[in-house]
């Protein structure tokens, strides 16, 4: 098996104020990192997360905080398999937090269609929902390095809220007496 090389991030920030610290920690999460312990950060090594790694040491040395980028690779297999398992554990912990509003999307369109509610206010309700999950789902799958066990359940679950929301968009425009669009300019979706 093929040896990672990991960027890890140390850093010494100020206990007060707090909001360096939160700012700090938000963007590590956001860009996909796992944290090992206080400051003590990891990555996979990649041009990309060394640029994220190299502009976020310089906000928090202007912030008067301090902290080290260092290329590392794991001592053995157990130590790579402890790091693996803490980026899975993150990243399956988001999936199944985009699978819960999945269900609950298709829940929503369920109810509307039940009701027989099909109005142009729900669909761009539908639509704006649709649309903030697809970015979701785009944010989870870029710092989904080592695609978690949960990603395909995931992406299986959206494809399903997608058909969904062409169903009732089809309902929609014919309750409403509009030709309905093509199936392909439903739905614009690039993410999966």
């Amino acid at each position: 098996m093929t040896e990672i090389n990991w960027l890890l991030f140390v850093s010494q920030l100020p206990a007060t104020p707090s909001s360096l610290r939160v700012n700090v920690w938000r963007r590590l999460r956001n860009a996909g990192a796992a944290s090992f312990q206080n400051g003590v950060w990891i990555m996979p090594h990649s041009a990309e997360n060394t640029l994220f790694l190299e502009r976020l040491l310089g906000f928090i040395k202007q912030n008067e905080a301090s902290g080290q980028i260092f290329v590392v690779q794991g001592l053995n297999q157990t130590t790579r398999e402890d790091i693996l398992a803490r980026f899975a554990a993150d990243r399956d912990q988001e999936y199944a937090e985009f699978l819960e509003q999945c269900e609950a999307f298709v829940s929503e369109i369920t109810i509307e269609t039940e009701a027989n509610k099909f109005t142009f206010a729900e669909l761009e309700e539908n639509e704006q929902n649709f649309k903030r999950m697809q970015k979701w789902m785009a944010r989870i799958q870029k710092r989904d390095f080592f695609k978690a066990s949960k990603s395909r359940e995931a992406i299986a679950a959206f494809q399903n809220c997608s058909q969904k929301l062409q169903d009732y968009t089809r309902q929609v425009y014919t309750q409403e007496g509009i030709v309905s669009p093509p199936e392909g300019d439903i739905l614009q979706s690039d993410t999966i």
